[in-house]
């Protein structure tokens, strides 16, 4: 897939953002004016799964990367490239050694084989970010415990590693991407209790803002790829931060909420929130704070049940002004985060209607009531209550459930013109070199 538009001045610069998200990479060019010049993407191979157990060997994203930026060129110059922004899935890490050559897999953002280390991390911090499977933290300490140590000297989130292929410096992070290892956004530095935990404390990267110039492209990868050899590599984040800066929200009390696989929440508030019964925790964002939580509901019970041509097709026949009165808790297994945090949550989707439609509806019910009780419950805790919700994910495009969630949340609920993770990355490119 790939779009342009020739209006583009010749003689103005341009800005790279590429999105590494869970299934590939997206990459786009954007103008002075922030307008989508050219768009590509390129899947992923499937990583390897053994039970809990999701790796991946990252030469294939590196692979990937070049190939997209040539298949990107295909659509525009080059010429006047003035900076790139890379944007990572979140909790995605391995161990690389002083030249960038990786010493360990990298375990996916939904590996799960670092129970044991969470529980030693519990021993250590109260910080939610880490205190997950999910997180990056204990999974690098997975693999330092796991893997021959003898030549790993940094560790690396997936943004980092993506970063090296381009500048070929080693220990450049930003802090999105490195809030899940334990950084403390709020002082700027990593934490005095990694001093229990020396063989992570010698591997840990630099950590710029977001949006913040880091290098310049390598001389040898730029000759590689016909980019300005000044091309700036400006900092990233995590994908699902890239997608919420290309809705353009920037004022506290403006939300959006990704109906992705889950469902997520965040909304820009003035103080940072942070609690581990909930796992919610705050992000910096510009001058303000980015502060939301996860549920364990979202996209993924949908398409357990329909296809999306079958969504959009139901969807035509619910009135989303009738409520089905089916008090749905739509799960795929036992389990919730947020806005109730119940490991034993049983998932609640019966009585089934006879008619598709009905169910469906009942669904997005369910999620909608969830996504307004997350809001709620931020608010309890001291976030402003959205005053505007955008809606980024593959749900943002259904009308009917924009209404369904409208009615439940009783707040404006706004479709962006942009969503997708490599425009907000592009932004930040784009925000970094005029800020030089």
């Amino acid at each position: 897939m790939a779009e342009t538009n020739q209006q583009h001045h010749p003689d103005t610069p341009i800005y790279m953002g590429i999105d590494a998200g869970t299934s590939g990479l997206r990459a786009c060019c954007i103008d002075d004016q922030a307008k989508l010049l050219a768009q590509a993407e390129l899947p992923f191979p499937t990583p390897n799964t053994r039970g809990i157990e999701i790796s991946q060997d990252p030469t294939l994203w590196s692979n990937v990367l070049f190939d997209l930026i040539h298949r990107l060129n295909k659509y525009i110059s080059y010429d006047r490239l003035a900076a790139i922004t890379i944007d990572g899935t979140s909790g995605t890490v391995l161990l690389c050694d002083a030249h960038g050559n990786p010493t360990s897999p990298a375990l996916m953002y939904n590996d799960a084989r670092a129970g044991q280390q969470v529980a030693q991390l519990k021993t250590l911090t109260d910080n939610a970010a880490v205190l997950s499977v999910s997180a990056g933290l204990p999974k690098l300490l997975w693999l330092i415990e796991n893997t021959t140590q003898d030549t790993a000297t940094h560790l690396m989130h997936q943004a980092d590693w993506l970063n090296f292929q381009l500048t070929r410096i080693t220990g450049l992070s930003d802090v999105n991407n490195c809030l899940k290892t334990g950084y403390d956004p709020v002082h700027h530095q990593w934490p005095d209790w990694f001093s229990a935990l020396p063989a992570l404390q010698a591997q840990l990267p630099q950590v710029h803002q977001p949006g913040e110039p880091m290098a310049t492209i390598s001389a040898d990868v730029a000759k590689l790829l016909k980019m300005p050899t000044d091309t700036q590599i400006v900092a990233g984040t995590t994908d699902s931060h890239a997608a919420i800066l290309a809705t353009g929200i920037n004022q506290p009390g403006e939300a959006v909420t990704s109906l992705g696989s889950s469902l997520v929440v965040k909304v820009i508030g003035e103080t940072p929130i942070f609690n581990q019964q909930y796992g919610i925790y705050s992000q910096p964002f510009g001058d303000y704070w980015l502060v939301g939580g996860g549920s364990n509901s979202g996209g993924a019970v949908l398409r357990e049940y329909f296809t999306d041509s079958q969504m959009d097709a139901l969807s035509q026949q619910i009135n989303p002004q009738h409520d089905t009165e089916l008090n749905y808790y739509p799960l795929l297994t036992p389990g919730e985060r947020f806005p109730i945090n119940d490991p034993n949550l049983k998932p609640q989707l019966s009585p089934r209607p006879d008619n598709d439609e009905m169910f469906l509806q009942g669904l997005f019910e369910g999620i909608a009531q969830i996504e307004y009780s997350a809001y709620q419950k931020l608010a309890e805790l001291g976030a402003p209550y959205p005053s505007t919700i955008y809606t980024a994910g593959g749900g943002a495009k259904n009308s009917v459930w924009r209404e369904i969630r409208q009615r439940y949340c009783q707040t404006q609920i706004k479709q962006s013109q942009y969503t997708e993770a490599c425009y907000g990355s592009a932004l930040l490119a784009k925000h970094g070199y005029q800020q030089k």
